[in-house]
């Protein structure tokens, strides 16, 4: 009797046992049959999303269509620019390819009279920006230019948070009178909204370290076309692109980089001290600058630029900890008793090219023979000390940074002299 009694019990028990085996691999196989439809949803979702926003609004057709719409535009009396007869009419101005496509924003590759330049907007339609209800109501060239001006002050006030006197919007508000003045302040009024344009408009007589603007129509400006910077490039800048194929031996890119590098510092030393307030760089990375044929650093990208006055209204936020007050490549320290990020940025834009840039081309495992053995230890010893973060105190940290653009500055011209003696 025990005997059966325990085979019942070892059956049963073994029978329990086969239920649960048999569960757990339903169990297994509907969890890798849901793991698989999520990630094929998922794969499917993004490729779209990828395909939709950043391809198929990139295409040669998307960007022909919002070209003659900008066209269309004009002839109606829309708007204007002195670059509206030679896209729509003359034919000077001629689609290449689009280059790049984000949330709106639209770059695009122009021909102008034989030249190649770039064409930007913030928005692809003239209609998205915001309009100036008082040009419908007004039938004549009645309002006053200095009511103007006071708007446009306004709006870069509003935009970079800086303000200005309406003797310095020459460069921003270039309205004529005549015919079509209702297009003229509705297509001004539309480049005051993209920041990018305020900066390069504002900053073309005083830097040669942003993009010249080359005209406008309606919403797009057009600026130069330079060699911009890619990450994975070995000299960052495709040197035989911008400058020709001279730049080919290794003594000719180091040359070429040393000068560029040179070109950086005078950029930030530029930045930080030769306007009424400091302007900070938040997203710096090889893609946001280009070379010129003189290998000039120009910021092609500056929709993370902020001055002073902006720069701290982003910072000064509430808090738990240091991370709390990063903001890309801008971030100042978190004050723990009263929960708020200083308004002040604790790090600044040597560090970050330092960082990004200059680690690049002078890291630690550099051996050639285009610079003698101790100052390339010296010059990667100064890269490193000028990215790494500098003291908590922030006047001590000003001090250090001046300190690194100092000496390396004269490691460069070092460097410059050296590989011209071994020209000689």
């Amino acid at each position: 009797g025990a005997r059966a009694g325990g085979a019942r019990n070892f059956h049963s028990a073994s029978a329990r046992g086969c239920k649960r085996l048999r569960l757990w691999r339903r169990c297994t196989l509907l969890f890798v049959l849901f793991w698989a439809a999520c990630w094929l949803v998922g794969s499917t979702f993004l490729f779209l999303l990828h395909r939709g926003v950043f391809s198929e609004r990139c295409t040669d057709e998307q960007s022909r269509r919002i070209l003659a719409r900008l066209c269309l535009d004009y002839s109606k009396g829309v708007l204007t620019g002195d670059l509206c007869e030679d896209l729509c009419v003359a034919q000077k101005l001629v689609y290449k390819q689009c280059l790049y496509y984000d949330r709106g924003k639209k770059v695009i590759q122009a021909d102008w009279k034989g030249q190649p330049v770039i064409l930007k907007s913030k928005k692809e339609i003239f209609s998205s920006y915001q309009h100036l209800r008082f040009l419908d109501e007004m039938e004549t060239q009645d309002v006053p230019e200095a009511e103007l001006l006071l708007m446009a002050a306004l709006e870069v006030k509003n935009v970079l948070g800086l303000e200005l006197s309406n003797n310095t919007m020459g460069p921003l508000w270039t309205r004529r009178r005549g015919l079509h003045w209702k297009a003229q302040v509705a297509s001004m009024w539309s480049l005051l909204q993209q920041e990018e344009y305020i900066y390069f408009s504002l900053l073309q007589d005083f830097s040669k370290h942003v993009l010249r603007i080359i005209g406008s129509c309606g919403h797009f400006y057009a600026v130069e076309y330079l060699t911009a910077g890619h990450a994975w490039h070995k000299t960052i800048f495709p040197l035989e692109d911008a400058v020709g194929p001279s730049f080919t031996s290794s003594k000719s890119k180091a040359k070429a980089i040393t000068d560029i590098a040179l070109s950086f510092l005078d950029m930030v030393n530029h930045f930080d001290n030769d306007f009424s307030h400091r302007l900070h760089l938040c997203d710096i990375k090889p893609e946001n600058f280009a070379i010129r044929n003189d290998l000039t650093v120009v910021a092609i990208d500056v929709d993370m630029a902020f001055f002073e006055p902006k720069m701290r209204d982003i910072l000064e936020q509430n808090c738990t900890g240091d991370d709390d007050c990063n903001f890309f490549d801008c971030f100042s320290k978190c004050d723990l008793r009263i929960k708020k990020c200083g308004a002040q940025r604790a790090n600044n834009n040597l560090q970050v090219i330092c960082d990004k840039i200059f680690r690049h081309w002078f890291p630690p495992n550099l051996k050639g023979p285009t610079i003698s053995f101790p100052l390339q230890l010296q010059l990667q010893k100064a890269v490193h000390e000028c990215a790494k973060h500098g003291p908590e105190d922030l006047t001590e940290h000003q001090k250090t940074s001046l300190n690194s653009l100092s000496e390396l500055h004269h490691l460069l011209q070092a460097s410059q002299r050296e590989l011209q003696k071994a020209d000689g």
